[in-house]
């Protein structure tokens, strides 16, 4: 009963990625192959969403749900980090044709094969687990 409302929130956030065409393998392809704007436009709106809500948290007295002051850690330094970690991203993205968050939405919608993708993600999240300590953050 505790989690019904995130279980509510992951079944809206589903409904709009689906109705928004952003767990469509072709519209990922058109993107990586730069024939549309689509995605772009979703990834865009998305940048702009977060880049505001932060901004406000920044600025205003921000509490979470439990009534505690919300606190954003400090930046981190470095570049390599960011660009191994999207550069990894980006390949798995444009080699299955989706990211993690529609791999549970089509597994729901009944696309039984994108199992093998997360079975691929789980191990993948498992070894950089084991790694993590030795990588460079």
């Amino acid at each position: 009963m505790k989690f019904t409302k995130y279980l509510l929130v992951g079944i809206l956030f589903g409904i709009v990625l689906t109705k928004s065409e952003a767990v469509s393998w072709y519209r990922i392809y058109e993107m990586f192959h730069f024939q549309s704007f689509h995605m772009f436009g979703i990834i865009m709106t998305a940048v702009v969403t977060g880049t505001i809500g932060l901004q406000l948290f920044r600025i205003g007295n921000v509490k979470n749900i439990e009534g505690q002051p919300v606190s954003l850690p400090a930046k981190e330094k470095g570049f390599t980090g960011y660009f191994v970690g999207g550069l990894l991203f980006g390949l798995g993205w444009g080699l299955v044709g989706t990211c993690p968050g529609p791999i549970f939405i089509l597994i729901g919608a009944g696309f039984w094969a994108v199992g093998v993708i997360l079975l691929g993600a789980l191990v993948g999240t498992y070894f950089y687990g084991l790694l993590k300590n030795r990588l460079p953050h």
